[in-house]
């Protein structure tokens, strides 16, 4: 439970008040606030640079029993990804302590520059994000999260910023219920599994599910997503969540990649890829969390989310390279290489959409291609889009929460890759540059709707190390930046 409160409200001893630092500059408005800085810089250990850190205990004239500074740098660089840094790793350094509640002073926004939105929906969201423990399958549980996390800010901001911080504790909990879905190992997440998880979670709110059984998906022609899941024990599923507000002009689609375990198929991957192959459902994830969120933001857009959920296994039942197969289209693929699964099952997802929804707009989010990793490495996600518009929305939702998307072209020279000679298109390109273009591509074909973005994020879906407000595994990459770009798509 994260909430705002001011000293002034605040009529109780405080455990513990976690204050931030600037090297060079006051970066707060409150004048005891301004005092405790002024006692920890007098300790040769504390100056306020980047990673200093020191606690003080039983401070004369202060409401809190210990009082951690820690260091931020020069003002100059304080942002919305510092503060956020910032209260994830504090929340971390607690939860290690053993404190089961915590408070941070957020910086004043005349002495920041800094607008006060900007700090707290930043803090907000460092704190709940970094207030997560993914320990399910562990005997012995070394960290609980907090229960309670309070901002404290001027009595002036209570509450015109309540509704801000409730919202972004949304969001942000909706990232939370992605990573687990994505920590979850995938002999506990099979298709049926994850769907029951999903429509679960969706229970209750203003949402309207359907889960499409294998019988099902064979009756509505979903080939191409059907070969994918040929070679398993597990049928496929594809769930559909409907969102829908009185006042909308506009219909977006939201498509999840969801591979529950990619094996490769017949095109087996060999041991260093296949491992950490249980986060390639990370795309269904962020939608369907999303979508969570999405119920309780109420945003002034119809929004349908569809994720198509496979396990692509190895068998004697599993496609092969140089099977042919009618997708949901219409158009004939050929499958020349078993591990370029994903966009297989993303075409059926799209066709389906769009005869039977006709969208506005359509993003699909997925962990495409080892290609993008290489190309933008492990932190940014690669954006495709045949609309600058919606290519705009997307970059600026992703600056605005560290959930960077960088722009690829889209060139119509790279499609002649695509060419098969005995089918309408191949499923991979026949050169072995440009990977994340061609698949980005190869989905272009199937795609009908006027404004469509596709984002690849193979890259930052998962983490192996933890990070200031992220343990290791899935990130939960594309909750906060779906809901913040519907939102500006209204």
């Amino acid at each position: 439970m994260i909430a705002l409160k001011s000293f002034d409200d605040e009529n109780k001893t405080i455990e513990t008040l976690v204050i931030p630092v600037c090297s060079n500059k006051e970066i707060h408005g409150d004048k005891q606030i301004i005092q405790l800085n002024k006692k920890a810089k007098t300790f040769p250990e504390f100056s306020g640079k980047k990673e200093e850190e020191i606690t003080l205990y039983d401070l004369p004239k202060s409401v809190a029993k210990r009082v951690i500074f820690m260091g931020l740098g020069e003002s100059g660089q304080l942002n919305g990804e510092t503060l956020r840094a910032f209260c994830g790793k504090a929340i971390r350094r607690c939860m290690k302590d053993k404190f089961s509640t915590a408070a941070f002073a957020a910086p004043d926004s005349k002495k920041t520059g800094r607008a006060t939105e900007l700090i707290l929906e930043s803090m907000i969201q460092g704190a709940c994000l970094g207030n997560d423990v993914f320990d399910v399958y562990q005997g012995k549980k070394d960290l609980s999260p907090l229960k309670n996390i309070d901002i404290m800010v001027s009595d002036k901001d209570v509450k015109p910023f309540a509704a801000l911080a409730k919202k972004t504790e949304i969001v942000c909990q909706g990232t939370l219920l992605a990573r687990e879905w994505i920590n979850i190992p995938s002999n506990h997440k099979q298709p049926e599994k994850l769907a029951k998880m999903i429509s679960k979670a969706a229970s209750g709110k203003d949402l309207d599910v359907v889960t499409l059984n294998e019988k099902e998906l064979k009756q509505e022609n979903m080939n191409a997503l059907l070969a994918v899941s040929e070679g398993s024990q597990s049928p496929p599923r594809m769930v559909v969540i409907k969102y829908r507000h009185e006042k909308a002009k506009k219909h977006a689609a939201l498509i999840g990649k969801g591979v529950t375990f990619d094996s490769g198929g017949i095109n087996l991957k060999p041991s260093g890829s296949i491992e950490d192959m249980k986060v390639d459902m990370s795309g269904a994830a962020a939608t369907a969390a999303a979508m969570i969120a999405i119920a309780t933001l109420k945003p002034k857009i119809n929004v349908t989310a569809f994720m198509p959920l496979v396990e692509n296994m190895p068998s004697g039942n599993a496609t092969r390279p140089g099977d042919i197969i009618k997708s949901l289209s219409g158009k004939t693929v050929e499958i020349l290489n078993t591990d370029a699964e994903g966009r297989l099952i993303l075409i059926d997802a799209i066709t389906y959409a769009e005869k039977k929804y006709a969208p506005d707009i359509m993003i699909d989010v997925a962990t495409l291609t080892g290609a993008c990793v290489v190309a933008l490495g492990e932190k940014i996600a690669g954006l495709f889009s045949n609309d600058d518009a919606l290519a705009a929305v997307i970059q600026a939702a992703g600056e605005k929460n560290n959930e960077p998307c960088w722009r690829m072209p889209l060139p119509d020279e790279y499609k002649e890759l695509l060419k098969s000679e005995c089918a309408d298109i191949q499923n991979i390109s026949s050169s072995r540059w440009g990977g994340a273009i061609t698949a980005a591509l190869f989905l272009s074909e199937f795609v009908e709707t006027p404004r469509w973005a596709h984002i690849d994020i193979a890259g930052p879906a998962s983490t192996k190390k933890c990070a200031s407000y992220c343990g290791a595994g899935g990130t939960g990459f594309g909750v906060r930046l779906l809901c913040d770009s519907l939102e500006a798509l209204v």
